[in-house]
């Protein structure tokens, strides 16, 4: 499976695309520019100190999304509808991930606090400019600090929702391959309504405890009852 982080500059898809090419997955990091693409994929060699990874190549939004197999959006909320406007004619029928925080940095207002949307979340918004694609909302509540500690496990749960089954059993697959995170299919697209306002509660504990990695699990649930 391929996979392109679009937007995957930033703290969190620069972290995300470690963990996969970790995995073994092939992965493209775009940006809305090559030159800042190819820059991250340097800064992810650099990293893990290695002079070629093979299985890691960078690309414009719009080309690595119509390469790739399966679409992961880590952008501010304030970019999220022209970066998905760039990438529609290439993501009609693929599974587009969507981990975009409505949060009220956006308008240059405090990223503790979330944003009220008139579609509800962020990924159901995705959903309405993107609506031969398939949009899962995760990877919400996962901070760039705990993707970044690539050398050690994940201790958080993966938050999921989305309304197309087969799609979420092959989000829950995929994700699942970073060590130490199990998701959690909570329902519905709707539920990321729910799931995205976690992001500033999170954000606030970090500030507040003063590290860069808290996270979220969900107990009581038998590990053993996946969607795959």
């Amino acid at each position: 499976m391929k996979i392109a982080i679009i937007g995957g500059t930033g703290g969190q898809g620069l972290g995300i695309a470690i963990r996969f090419v970790q995995a073994g997955e092939d992965v493209i990091i775009g940006s809305r520019a090559i030159e800042k693409a190819e820059k991250a994929v340097e800064k992810v060699k650099e990293l893990l100190d290695m002079d070629k990874i093979p299985n890691l190549k960078a690309a414009e939004n719009a080309d690595g999304a119509k390469e790739a197999d399966i679409l992961i959006l880590t952008v501010p909320l304030a970019a999220q509808r022209a970066t998905l406007l760039s990438i529609k004619d290439n993501a009609a029928g693929k599974v587009l991930i969507d981990a975009t925080g409505p949060l009220e940095s956006a308008i240059g207002g405090s990223p503790t606090r979330c944003i009220y949307l008139s579609e509800g979340a962020a990924s159901e918004r995705a959903q309405k400019i993107l609506p031969e694609a398939n949009v899962i909302c995760a990877f919400n509540n996962i901070s760039s600090g705990a993707l970044m500690n690539f050398p050690n496990p994940i201790d958080c749960d993966c938050l999921m929702s989305g309304d197309d089954l087969e799609s979420k059993k092959t989000v829950a697959k995929l994700i699942e391959k970073i060590p130490g995170v199990q998701v959690v299919d909570c329902g519905p697209l709707e539920r990321a309504q729910i799931i995205e306002k976690i992001t500033p509660l999170l954000i606030g504990l970090n500030i507040k405890k003063t590290c860069k990695d808290a996270g979220i699990r969900i107990t009581g649930i038998d590990p053993e009852c996946k969607l795959y």
